[in-house]
């Protein structure tokens, strides 16, 4: 087990090795230089519409004892409120996901995500010779953990938001690029520009950390041909609890791993009990988030110092966590419980299907059937074809009674499906 010190700061620092490295490769001064001014009963909201002063603002917010938020520019302009009480905890703002309704801002301590870095640091090795690259918006979490976790180990961290993922490849290999955090979106979107250019391969890639979505058999294959040197480690975990599980090669299929190192897993059934040991997935740990700073959900639960977020999931016998779905989206088709989230990792899987999700739809005679929502042109072949396919994998139930063909699917920040906007855009054909 890995054991962290006890005299680690409890706020972000930049450490004095870490760089920053801009889109044309050049190195903006360290964040020291920048200024900002915030109310102390408001949040510092930082605009991720420039990256590198977005990163000078944020260190600048923690040398002045300011709570921050990185956001999107259309709500940088908007209030927020802070603590009020005399707590001198440091504390920030990150958004959710926002993939089943609103976006919410996740109140954290600086702690809950500097232990993790130094678990992190710890045991993969991570240290000032590395580089992080970052592929996502400031405004989405794993983007921001990854910068701030650079920052704390004095990696560089080279921006990669702006480019197209053809470019990001390029940059990749240009800069020698060795950790990324990525979800399986944006894995994807490298693997689609990778087939427009020459054979390109990135040996540099020492750790690949991937979270946010399923993580198929199609992208691990593709990502062991492009980062062939990478290990790849599958986490799970959620805004409001950072890494609840992370995988290794020992990790069976379908599982998204054991216990993170101070992370207690349990699996609660009570009324919402399923067959095979499906319950409600609780987690205790020090990574958990405070409260919310804007927004609110009723599938947030705490009970006595565990959380649940609403995930549904099993556990095997050697600790091995498998996840079933949201109880939210989870729906009952002819007296049994169905979870769309299997039905979209495995259209995932194929290679035609580059982003999907899986809407039910009320049906007289089974309570409820799926409709199948899927990223691109209307291709009469592919979709009898992933319509048989599900037949034959997941049984007549679980297949989607049809296949909705989207050219323009829409995605949040993060890379995951905007449910809430396909709802609207499809509502009237399920």
């Amino acid at each position: 087990m890995t054991v962290i010190a006890s005299d680690v700061s409890t706020s972000f620092t930049w450490h004095d090795q870490a760089r920053i490295v801009a889109p044309d490769g050049s190195k903006p001064s360290d964040p020291a230089s920048e200024a900002i001014s915030s109310a102390s009963s408001e949040v510092c909201l930082i605009s991720d519409a420039d990256p590198v002063t977005a990163i000078h603002q944020i260190f600048r917010a923690c040398e002045e004892g300011a709570e921050f938020s990185v956001v999107t520019e259309v709500m940088a302009g908007k209030k927020s409120k802070a603590r009020t009480d005399d707590d001198a905890t440091p504390y920030f703002q990150c958004m959710s996901s926002g993939t089943t309704g609103q976006p919410k801002n996740i109140r954290r301590t600086h702690l809950s995500w500097i232990r993790s870095f130094e678990i992190n640091a710890a045991s993969f090795n991570l240290t000032p010779t590395d580089s992080y690259g970052i592929l996502g918006r400031l405004s989405h979490s794993l983007a921001l953990y990854s910068v701030m976790e650079a920052a704390h180990i004095g990696a560089d961290i080279h921006i990669l938001a702006q480019l197209r993922p053809d470019r990001q490849i390029k940059a990749l290999a240009a800069k020698e690029t060795t950790v990324l955090y990525a979800t399986p979106t944006q894995l994807r979107l490298l693997f689609s520009a990778e087939k427009l250019l020459r054979p390109q391969v990135l040996p540099a890639v020492r750790f690949i950390f991937c979270g946010g979505g399923n993580l198929d058999q199609a992208t691990r294959e593709n990502a062991a041909a492009l980062f062939p040197n990478a290990a790849l480690h599958e986490f799970y975990g959620a805004s409001e609890t950072s890494f609840i599980t992370i995988a290794d090669v020992e990790t069976p299929v379908g599982s998204v791993g054991k216990a993170y190192p101070g992370v207690t897993v349990e699996i609660r059934q009570k009324e919402m009990a399923l067959k095979n040991g499906v319950g409600e997935v609780w987690v205790k740990s020090p990574f958990l988030f405070d409260g919310y700073g804007q927004g609110d959900s009723e599938d947030t639960v705490w009970q006595d110092g565990f959380l649940s977020v609403g995930e549904m999931g099993w556990l095997d016998d050697m600790g091995n966590l498998f996840i079933a779905g949201r109880k939210n989206r989870m729906v009952t088709i002819a007296d049994q419980n169905a979870f769309p989230e299997e039905i979209e990792k495995f259209l995932l899987s194929d290679p035609a299907v580059p982003h999907c999700c899986v809407l039910p739809r009320p049906d007289a005679k089974r309570g409820n059937v799926f409709v199948a929502i899927v990223a691109g042109n209307e291709n009469a072949e592919t979709r009898d074809r992933l319509i048989r396919l599900c037949r034959q994998n997941l049984g007549p139930l679980k297949a989607p009674r049809k296949i909705i063909f989207l050219p323009d699917f829409p995605l949040l920040s993060s890379g995951k499906p905007d449910l809430p906007s396909i709802r609207k855009i499809v509502g009237g054909t399920l």
